[in-house]
């Protein structure tokens, strides 16, 4: 049975749980505009942290220790470049959510209509 399949049919009911909590702390990192910014950006390929500073325009403190917390939660990982650290989202689920919170917000300011 694939993990997909596991997932939507029945579950115990720890494990399901174990699952919401995993999805809400999650979505509660996704709750700041600074990290959000910061995975958008990521979700366009790997970066620096200079780069990811100019990308979403706040303080190189704070979006290091933006992408510290990130990175404890397992959201993003990194690899040396010679002295720079390299940041990459971890997978694409991500990337995707990202997406679909930002197209979630598009319909919501431009009034557009719903859709499948």
């Amino acid at each position: 049975m694939s993990a997909s399949t596991q997932h939507a049919g029945a579950q115990d009911p720890q494990e399901h749980a174990q699952r919401l909590a995993e999805a809400v702390s999650v979505l509660a990192l996704l709750a700041d505009g600074t990290r959000l910014a910061l995975l958008e950006q990521l979700g366009r390929g790997e970066a620096d942290v200079s780069t990811l500073t100019e990308a979403c325009g706040a303080a190189r403190p704070s979006v290091s220790q933006h992408l510290a917390k990130l990175r404890l939660a397992g959201l993003v990982t990194t690899r040396k470049d010679g002295r720079r650290v390299v940041y990459k989202l971890r997978h694409g689920h991500l990337r995707r959510l990202v997406e679909e919170a930002l197209n979630v917000a598009d319909h919501q300011l431009g009034s557009l209509p719903p859709h499948d």
